[in-house]
């Protein structure tokens, strides 16, 4: 008995050393991923810069998808180009063997955001074209850093596992995640990490603030006629248009606090003296849970079938997009978060933090924000009153594999969103040493779960137990939809010719901002 005692304790003493050795290994190779990613700051800049210049928007985000899978292509990746119909998305893969691990992030921008980097007021590159305000420029420049960071390690130690990176083609217009998962891109997949930027560090778990959504257009068909001559003759599109947005309107006064919907009228007829035959209204319809958005969805179809009958048009309608509420996986979070712990906010110069106090005071920011976040905020956690807002279709992935959105330091706290004074930073230092944090953080945590596959297991444990058991996931696109890929294609016919002539080139240029002639920063004189 005494000696299978001696020969126990010496077998937990084998394993413990084991253990420690394995530990010890980890925190090496994340040491040196590091490093691995801050050597990269060069190549970060350049592609935050390069696709801060192409400026394009959801479903035409054509030179944008061209480079990056270029880049990637020339690092060993696979590409799958044109994933769920959609010319811009791609599907790039490198390595074998479980996990899979898809890394993604938006690439699309905001109309009538074009404005010049480092410039504290509004000072627009090509007037009333796009622009990111929304610095979807950042996050797939930040995946390809970590990734091939990661990529160097995993050649060199022979460590198995595959890697995906993946873009958020029309993010703006919620147009594509549910696609992929419907299509089984996710099928496969062990886990997801999304990045989006933010003006911190940070990740959260469990339910996110925030909303669902579908968005939907309508289409009513009449029959036109001169509108002096025989307008009785006529059955108005229009007059449907204007009678679901009157009766809409009238429901909004009804929906509970937690819900939102908004539209704007697509096609309105083509000249008054016209009687319209075609007319057009698109709307977002968001809710916190999925039963209560199709609620919402269901209530305005018959909204919409009301002024179709009292115009006597037909209607019919399209999806253009959805998303699914977010919820995010604790054990990812919890894993990333000590990694954020241990890389910690960029060190903002005074040309950074003076900038951002310059863009608050322009757009007036509440006041307790005083230019760039220099600590950390806590871990997120669940959101126990539920809180409305904007939706994310990254919602969808969440409800298909364990997903996490790491957040990092790229532009400045205050500011509205969806907006110029959004895209100020995005290809300043302020975006450069952000992404780069962002980087050695997504890079640790690819490591932690390529290297300790027990994390995986218990992803996916928290995954079956907190989500798939109370909620089941079903796309809101159904078989027959497809992706809305005529959205914007006008506009960029009009604004990419224009906006050709100041593509950043970083063969004669260090930076886009030295390219535009801007000194850094470039503040308003009192």
């Amino acid at each position: 008995m005494k000696k299978l005692h001696l020969y126990l304790i010496a077998i937990l003493i084998v394993a413990s050393v084991a253990a420690q050795k394995k530990n010890s290994s980890i925190k090496a190779l994340k040491k040196e991923v590091r490093e691995n990613v801050l050597a990269k700051s060069k190549m970060a800049q350049v592609m935050v810069d390069k696709v801060f210049s192409f400026s394009e928007l959801g479903f035409q985000e054509i030179e944008t998808s061209k480079y990056l899978t270029e880049m990637l292509k020339n690092n060993g990746f696979e590409i799958e180009y044109g994933i769920s119909g959609v010319p811009t998305a791609w599907w790039a893969k490198w390595g074998s063997g479980k996990p899979v691990i898809a890394i993604g992030s938006d690439i699309d921008c905001i109309p009538k955001a074009s404005q010049k980097p480092g410039v504290a007021y509004h000072d627009p590159i090509i007037k009333e074209a796009p622009g990111h305000g929304e610095g979807h420029n950042s996050g797939t420049p930040l995946n390809i850093v970590a990734v091939l960071a990661v990529k160097e390690i995993m050649e060199r130690e022979n460590i198995q596992g595959t890697l995906i990176i993946w873009p958020g083609v029309a993010e703006e217009q919620l147009g594509t995640k549910a696609y992929y998962t419907r299509d089984g891109y996710f099928d496969e997949v062990d886990l997801c990490v999304f990045t989006h930027v933010s003006n911190n560090l940070g990740v959260s778990y469990g339910p996110a603030s925030g909303t669902g959504m579908i968005s939907v257009e309508y289409t009513f068909s009449g029959e036109s006629a001169h509108s002096a001559g025989a307008p009785w003759r006529a059955k108005s599109a229009a007059d449907a248009v204007e009678l679901m947005n009157i009766g809409w309107q009238y429901n909004r006064e009804h929906l509970h606090p937690l819900g939102r919907s908004h539209a704007v009228i697509t096609d309105g007829g083509d000249q008054p003296n016209v009687v319209p035959s075609k007319a057009s209204i698109w709307y977002y319809f968001r809710e916190i849970t999925y039963p209560k958005i199709m609620q919402m969805y269901e209530r305005a179809n018959e909204v919409a079938a009301g002024a179709a009958l009292m115009t006597q048009t037909t209607l019919s309608s399209k999806i253009l997009g959805s998303a699914w509420p977010r919820h995010f996986n604790k054990v990812i979070a919890e894993t990333m978060y000590e990694n954020i712990l241990q890389v910690g906010l960029p060190e903002w110069s005074d040309n950074d933090q003076n900038l951002a106090k310059a863009v608050q005071k322009q757009v007036n920011a509440p006041s307790e924000f005083d230019g760039l976040a220099v600590a950390l905020n806590p871990i997120g956690l669940p959101i126990m009153e539920p809180k409305s807002g904007g939706s994310d279709d990254i919602g969808d992935i969440s409800w298909k594999v364990p997903t996490v959105t790491l957040r990092y330091p790229s532009n400045i706290p205050g500011l509205q969103g969806h907006h110029w004074s959004n895209a100020i930073a995005m290809a300043t230092p302020i975006a450069h040493k952000g992404v780069i944090s962002g980087a050695q953080v997504e890079a640790m945590t690819l490591l932690d779960f390529l290297l300790k596959p027990e994390l995986v297991s218990q992803a996916w444990k928290y995954f079956d137990e907190e989500q798939a058991s109370k909620q089941k996931y079903i796309p809101m696109v159904g078989a027959e939809d497809e992706p809305a890929v005529h959205l914007n294609t006008m506009i960029m016919e009009n604004f990419a010719p224009k906006l050709k002539p100041f593509y950043y080139d970083e063969t004669k240029y260090d930076s886009y901002m030295e390219q535009l002639g801007i000194t850094y920063p470039t503040l308003k004189k009192e």
